[in-house]
């Protein structure tokens, strides 16, 4: 085979898998029994000669569909860069291997079942912003990793990464739980990350940004949305800015994540359904629980609010701005900021309002800093915490700010002449898609304004066209998008004697004739419209019939919305809210 740094060789026979690591010297070779499942360490020997030999990159897991167990791997992968000397890479293509030689076992309706389930997969390693290191913990932030135990740096990287932001957790659960196959197993994140080398002034520095997208609660953007019972937010991401200049390194940490309390925004064919708050349960449990593992997490928290504080968007501030003042916990503050309001008709220097507000909070939060000689001089003593109903593309924009000020603060240069000198390479934009197309099935909105400091016409048009495209994606692609999410991360488990799989979900009639009547009766309306009558009256009367018959349709279709979208069928949702 052929052998690369980072590779591991994948032999396969009949009866196992073996995986061999042939980068660093050693004899282990990890062997995987496709009957039995059981994973065991042997020697290179062992290996038979006939097997068939292929390189992969790392081992994402196992997963059990109907067929049996599905070993999925990585074959093929893209060099990040480096983060202080370890190469950071991104996973770019799988590959999902059946244990079970033959599918003769299996029913019609049990083989079309595997293949959905297979497509999901496939779906969710279709999106791009997988990342792994070999050498190097991306899981955690620099702050985290230099306030460890000399215990936690002698630990595998599966061992001591942060469960929030391994996404192959659940398919590495088999490998967890025998310690000495854990340097076989490769933690993986998602999100996103870039690296560039600048120069300002003569200065030369190393600039990282890094995103890592919370595993729990996860999913699309009209299906989760609020906590869990847990505490988790949904589209909770972690995001750090690293600046490497001569041997010392400088960390600035934010999150996003949704508006912490029980509230759904179910699609329903409307351009913007209406958010609803829960009235049943206690919000107040897991919005605490949220907030207290936020402060064990980062220290106090600052909470910017861009939500509109008008319309359907204001009773979610409301509630937020109360919330907060109920918990009455110091390390707790929050400010609102109606985004819409403030920037509309292109004033888009009004968030420097925003900024000024901000800044004697970030200057006391401070930022991470370790010298050259690897001694601490600063720590980050606190976190923004920013949220739309997205956070996606106003939080981005202001995430962006935030960090462009705290840089300013590191490098210690004018503003506008950062502005100038690393919009190139300051790939906040590229971050914004990452996330928006993670979680909302596009790129992000704004990113004119967050990549060159101006809003332009041109930026608006492309909003325009992804907000379409949104729509599309979430009234009738995102329940197989949620789907794949949870099986992929084990909310669902599938059960192989169970003979009634959740994927059969019977429509009614209704589904199928009523957009039939709808087309056909619009059809008919055009018709009479261009192939007139006798008189005008009489065409006027079939005008008016077919056009009251197909907006009539129209009409029950929308009003029935929630029933014609393209919903999760494997984990009811409305429960988990």
């Amino acid at each position: 085979s052929l052998v690369l740094a980072y590779q591991t060789s994948k032999h396969i026979t009949p009866e196992k898998f073996y995986v061999e690591a042939c980068d660093d010297g050693a004899d282990d070779v990890l062997a995987i029994d496709r009957v039995s499942t059981e994973v065991t360490l042997t020697v290179k020997k062992d290996v038979p000669p006939s097997a068939v030999t292929r390189p992969i990159y790392g081992i994402l897991g196992t997963i059990r569909l109907v067929a049996g167990t599905y070993l999925i791997v990585i074959t093929k992968k893209k060099k990040v860069g480096e983060i202080f000397s370890h190469a950071i890479w991104k996973a770019t293509d799988f590959d999902i291997l059946s244990y079970k030689k033959t599918m003769l076992h299996l029913t019609d309706i049990q083989l079309q079942d595997n293949k959905v389930f297979l497509s999901m997969l496939n779906h969710v390693l279709s999106v791009d912003g997988f990342y792994f290191s070999t050498t190097y913990d991306l899981t955690h932030t620099l702050q985290r990793l230099a306030n460890t135990s000399p215990e936690f740096q002698e630990m595998s990287l599966l061992e001591r990464a942060d469960p929030r932001f391994v996404w192959n957790g659940h398919l590495l659960r088999e490998f967890a739980a025998q310690p000495e196959i854990h340097r076989f197993a490769t933690p993986v994140m998602h999100g996103f990350i870039t690296m560039h080398s600048c120069s300002i002034n003569g200065k030369c520095f190393d600039w990282l940004l890094v995103s890592r997208r919370s595993c729990f609660r996860a999913g699309v953007r009209y299906y989760v949305r609020g906590i869990d019972s847990e505490g988790h937010a949904a589209n909770f991401v972690e995001t750090e800015q690293i600046v490497h200049y001569k041997g010392s390194k400088a960390s600035f940490v934010q999150t996003r994540g949704s508006i912490p309390f029980f509230w759904s925004q179910r699609p329903n064919l409307k351009y913007k359904p209406k958010p609803q708050i829960s009235k049943s349960v206690n919000h107040m449990d897991g919005f605490q629980r949220h907030f207290d593992s936020q402060i064990i997490s980062y220290g106090k928290q600052m909470i910017v609010n861009l939500v509109n504080q008008k319309g359907s968007e204001k009773p979610l501030e409301q509630t937020f701005a109360k919330m907060v003042n109920s918990m009455a916990n110091g390390m707790v503050r929050y400010i609102a900021f109606d985004f819409h309001k403030e920037c509309s008709r292109m004033r888009w220097d009004r968030l420097q309002i925003l900024m000024d507000q901000l800044a004697e909070q970030q200057d006391e939060f401070s930022y991470f800093l370790v010298d050259s000689d690897g001694k601490i001089v600063t720590q980050q003593e606190g976190i923004f915490r920013s949220n739309c109903m997205d956070c996606l593309d106003r939080t981005n924009v202001i995430q962006s700010l935030l960090a462009r000020r705290s840089l300013q603060a590191q490098l210690q240069v004018n503003t506008s002449f950062l502005f100038n000198k690393l919009e190139e390479a300051f790939s906040w934009a590229d971050n914004a898609n990452a996330c928006a197309k993670q979680y909302a099935g596009t790129g992000a909105l704004k990113t004119d304004y967050t990549r060159t400091g101006k809003r332009t016409q041109w930026g608006l048009i492309m909003d325009g066209w992804n907000s379409l495209i949104r729509y599309y994606k979430n009234n009738f692609s995102d329940g197989f998008r949620q789907d794949a999410i949870d099986l992929f991360l084990g909310n669902y488990s599938v059960d192989e004697v169970e003979p009634a799989s959740p994927l059969h979900v019977k429509k009614d009639w209704k589904f199928l004739a009523l957009p039939i009547i709808m087309v056909v009766a619009f059809s008919m309306c055009i018709i009479c419209l261009l192939m007139a009558g006798d008189t005008w009256t009489e065409t006027l009367a079939y005008v008016l019939f077919w056009g009251s018959a197909s907006f009539g349709t129209f009409a029950i279709i929308l009003y029935n919305g929630k029933d014609f979208v393209d919903a999760p069928k494997l984990v009811q949702k409305e429960k988990m809210d």
